[in-house]
């Protein structure tokens, strides 16, 4: 179910389950993505654009840059009227200009309780529905069996492994690739 909600000036898709929600990041939304956010055990799982320490500072760079999205890339996650983590999209160029890296977050309070797995449906959905995209992959480190396992519950594929193709805290590590793809 999606409905539309205004944003500078811009048409903002929200994306609805019974239980969750996918909208625009917002100004209110500072206090909860820096308290989920700065935590290392989920900086550990993300790329290291994903500050941490995260502050106050970083939280309104990212809502700032969020806002002034032309075609939403970002969603909060809220689930029960409370902002529980992200979920968006990079989106490619050139030969891959009809694929997009998707990757998600949630606080860490929030694990282990099929919110991902959801949210990824729905946004996954959504998106290879309509936008002009025909793939959506997912890098995952190795040593993060649970996204693995979200991914898969989504409908996505293990399309391979890269080896030692990540320096993620001094460590090297694989990463799995995963991806849906939207068939004709």
């Amino acid at each position: 179910m999606t409905a539309r909600a205004g944003g500078r000036g811009y048409s903002r898709p929200v994306l609805k389950t019974p239980r969750l929600l996918l909208r625009a990041w917002a100004a209110p939304d500072l206090a909860a993505l820096v308290r989920l956010a700065d935590n290392p055990a989920v900086a550990r799982n993300l790329r290291d654009r994903f500050p941490s320490p995260y502050t106050p500072a970083d939280g309104e760079a990212w809502l700032e840059l969020c806002a002034g999205e032309l075609l939403q890339q970002n969603w909060a996650i809220e689930c029960d009227g409370e902002v529980v983590g992200g979920i968006g999209l990079a989106a490619r160029g050139d030969v891959q200009r009809l694929s997009a890296e998707i990757g998600y977050w949630l606080g860490e309070p929030h694990w282990g309780r099929g919110i991902a797995t959801e949210a990824l449906v729905l946004l996954t959905e959504h998106v290879l529905a309509t936008r002009d995209l025909i793939r959506l992959d997912a890098y995952v480190f190795a040593w993060n069996g649970a996204s693995a396992r979200v991914l898969e519950k989504a409908g996505y594929v293990r399309e391979g492994v890269l080896r030692r193709a990540v320096v993620k805290g001094g460590e090297v590590c694989d990463a799995w690739m995963y991806a849906r793809v939207k068939e004709r």
